[in-house]
């Protein structure tokens, strides 16, 4: 036999506000599959579009190499000739085919190639660079849809405790615990809150669509059904006497620096063998048909003319007025002290960039613990302190209100500091040059 009970209305009102109160708190649960960073980093670089029209740089430049190696054709030419005296009846014809080519002095190939193969080096150290904006761009999205996704969460629990205690506010309304004014201030609250969390979810739903770009294809194209697994993982850095050295060898733009300095060299040093000047040998053949006696046209005896075979054999060289002038040579000696300038430029760049991160970083991690061990505890404290008086009716729904209001402000800031630890944790590793984790 099922037995009824019947309950105080003013009791059954209060179960109700304290069940609502403790939902506020309750973690969300997602079924979806999880997807984390280094799957998401290890998707933008098998199919970001920008990186493969990078790529082919790279391909372009070896087949520079090739292009270097190329040694000057051979020219071919031939002419023919004959007399030009009518009255003999055969004037023999001779030929004269000719093979020139041009010899190149002074190393010019072999600075060539070294010149396109630095250049090579040149063109996978920039493609590495600019692989290291992606990864800075791909981290700041991915953090930023992992915040904003918590802020549409905690907004979520947020409102679905302001509905239960409108509803519940109704309740007591009927029995005459809580006052007309009382329940318009809980719908009110609800309904502005409401267009809070819109906004909160259109700024979630345009963090994932910016997952998209560094990846060349819609995200939910390529991960349907993921989500973000946003556990981040703390970056133990040394300290930076051991960072700075590791970013001069390691940082993208001190390789690139370094890489054109020595593209550079190698071109100055090709100019210079370009101001060699260049032989040209020609060995051709003269060859004329021969003719027996004869008469001509007018009864007069005409001689014969043996077949002949000459071989030739000739050098040019020109000569190099134009040498004087060695605008060249300066203009490429220009172009290296500027790279010894900038490597020098980057360097110290670099060195600061890790002494800035580390100490971003750490002032992040700082913040990060201060919520983590102090703000949140508090904040935590406060609402249920008042959310016990205001079940004992010691305190007004305003009071709850700020104090929900303070718990929720200092749970953003909590999600902002991971988020900015996440983002200095990610500058520090690329200013280090070491690939990114989260």
């Amino acid at each position: 036999m099922m037995k009824h009970f019947n309950l105080n209305p003013r009791l059954a009102a209060r179960l109700v506000l304290a069940t609502t109160m403790a939902a506020l708190m309750a973690p969300a649960a997602s079924a979806a599959a999880p997807l984390n960073f280094a799957s998401y980093l290890a998707a933008v670089e098998a199919h970001s579009l920008e990186l493969k029209a990078q790529n082919e740089t790279v391909t372009s430049a070896k087949a520079g190499v090739g292009i270097a190696g190329i040694r000057p054709d051979p020219e071919f030419s031939i002419g023919a000739s004959r007399e030009t005296v009518k009255s003999v009846a055969n004037r023999p014809v001779t030929w004269t085919p000719t093979v020139s080519m041009v010899i190149e002095t002074g190393g010019k190939r072999d600075a060539r190639l070294k010149a396109a193969r630095s250049n090579v080096l040149l063109a996978e150290e920039t493609v590495a660079g600019f692989r290291s904006e992606l990864y800075a761009t791909a981290a700041a999205a991915y953090t930023e849809a992992c915040r904003t996704r918590e802020v549409v969460a905690r907004k979520e629990q947020t409102m679905s405790a302001l509905s239960k205690v409108v509803d519940a506010n109704g309740v007591r309304r009927k029995v005459g615990d809580v006052g007309g004014i009382e329940l318009l201030q809980s719908r009110v609250e609800r309904d502005q809150f409401q267009a809070e969390l819109m906004q909160a979810r259109s700024d979630a739903d345009s963090a994932m669509l910016n997952l998209s770009p560094a990846l060349g294809q819609s995200f939910e194209t390529l991960f349907p059904d993921a989500q973000l697994s946003c556990d981040f993982t703390a970056f133990e850095s040394s300290s930076v006497s051991k960072l700075v050295p590791q970013a001069l060898r390691e940082r993208n733009d001190v390789r690139i620096a370094r890489a054109t300095l020595d593209n550079l060299r190698d071109g100055a040093s090709l100019v210079r063998a370009n101001r060699s000047v260049d032989p040209t040998v020609s060995l051709g053949v003269s060859a004329a048909r021969g003719y027996h006696d004869g008469v001509d046209a007018n009864g007069d005896t005409v001689d014969g003319t043996p077949r002949s075979r000459a071989l030739s054999l000739s050098l040019s060289i020109p000569i190099p007025l134009s040498r004087r002038d060695k605008g060249d040579i300066v203009q490429a000696e220009a172009g290296v002290t500027q790279a010894m300038l900038a490597l020098r430029q980057a360097e110290l760049k670099a060195e600061t960039d890790v002494r800035t991160a580390s100490v971003q970083l750490a002032s992040a991690q700082q913040r990060l613990a201060r919520y983590h061990d102090g703000v949140l505890v508090d904040a935590q404290k406060v609402v249920d302190g008042i959310r016990l008086s205001y079940f004992s009716g010691n305190a007004s729904l305003l009071e709850w209100l700020a104090a929900q209001r303070s718990a929720d402000d200092a749970y953003q800031g909590y999600l902002q500091a991971r988020a900015d630890v996440a983002i200095a944790s990610t500058q520090l590793q690329l200013a280090i040059g070491q690939r990114p984790t989260l």
